[in-house]
């Protein structure tokens, strides 16, 4: 991993690394093209480039994490279909990255088939969950990416997860959506997964030298408050490069404004979960 800068530097003095279970943390929107697989894996690098360690979960069927972190089709064994459908452990289901300190449970072409497979299985919502129990304790961080719907699949990783992260794109129709995801995550709150939060969201694909960039921006932090990110994730060729490489943008060019922002953002991530850590020793 190359060096990566002054914002890992402040991000490691100012956070520790936190203790017991790994924080899971999907990454979710129903909506399609709004940056959530580069986000899932550019923000799985920025953190593993932080010293953490991350174990990323592609839970799409169309295995972009998988081909973005450069693992060929071939090579990715059986992956997040065989966690659900068969119950493979997960140590068994993971592959190493080019990424120090990350690792991938990739997706198979078999994962297409996985909702149709779990429609009568015994306790399908919590198959990810149970193979996470035990399984994950050498991760600070477990990110799943998950598919542009709110199927069997999404379902698995919302009652896995304790919080969500929501990337949106700066775009007319980016509330859109939201508010249908935000009564998913409160209904599994209440009849699966009592631990589950909104972790916040991200704001990507910003252009500011558009106006509706910042118009959207502005109806976003309004409603949502301190739960939007202060980082966004502009517009930046790099990033969208990168993917054809088989590469995140920290390795293909650490040093674009798109690397950089992800960076933050991990420090931004980094420090909430201090904050919320720190908030749940308080007697």
């Amino acid at each position: 991993m190359p060096e990566v800068g002054s914002t890992t530097s402040e991000t490691l003095g100012a956070v520790s690394t936190l203790a017991g279970a790994p924080r899971i943390i999907a990454i979710a929107n129903q909506k399609g093209g709004v940056g959530k697989t580069t986000t899932a894996i550019n923000l799985a690098t920025a953190l593993a480039a932080c010293e953490q360690r991350v174990l990323l979960v592609d839970l799409d069927p169309q295995g972009n994490a998988s081909t973005g972190l450069g693992i060929d089709r071939g090579a990715r064994g059986r992956g997040s279909y065989a966690m659900l459908v068969d119950e493979l452990e997960v140590d068994a289901a993971t592959v190493d990255t080019r990424v120090p300190r990350l690792r991938l449970v990739p997706a198979s072409v078999d994962l297409a088939g996985a909702e149709l497979e779990l429609v009568d299985a015994e306790r399908r919502e919590f198959r990810l969950r149970e193979a996470f129990m035990g399984q994950a304790t050498q991760y600070d961080y477990v990110l799943i990416d998950c598919p542009p719907a709110l199927g069997i699949l999404t379902l698995n990783a919302l009652v896995a997860a304790d919080a969500v992260l929501v990337p949106m794109q700066c775009e007319f129709f980016a509330l859109e959506g939201l508010s249908h995801l935000k009564r998913t995550i409160d209904r599994v709150r209440k009849v699966f997964n009592p631990r589950l939060e909104l972790q916040g969201l991200v704001l990507t694909m910003y252009d500011k030298r558009n106006k509706l960039s910042g118009h959207v921006e502005g109806d976003v932090r309004d409603f949502f408050g301190d739960k939007v990110y202060r980082t966004v994730i502009p517009r930046n060729i790099r990033v969208s490069e990168a993917p054809s490489h088989g590469k995140p943008v920290l390795l293909y060019d650490m040093r674009c404004t798109g690397a950089q922002a992800y960076l933050r953002l991990a420090s931004e991530v980094l420090r909430r979960e201090e904050d919320l850590r720190q908030t749940r020793l308080v007697p």
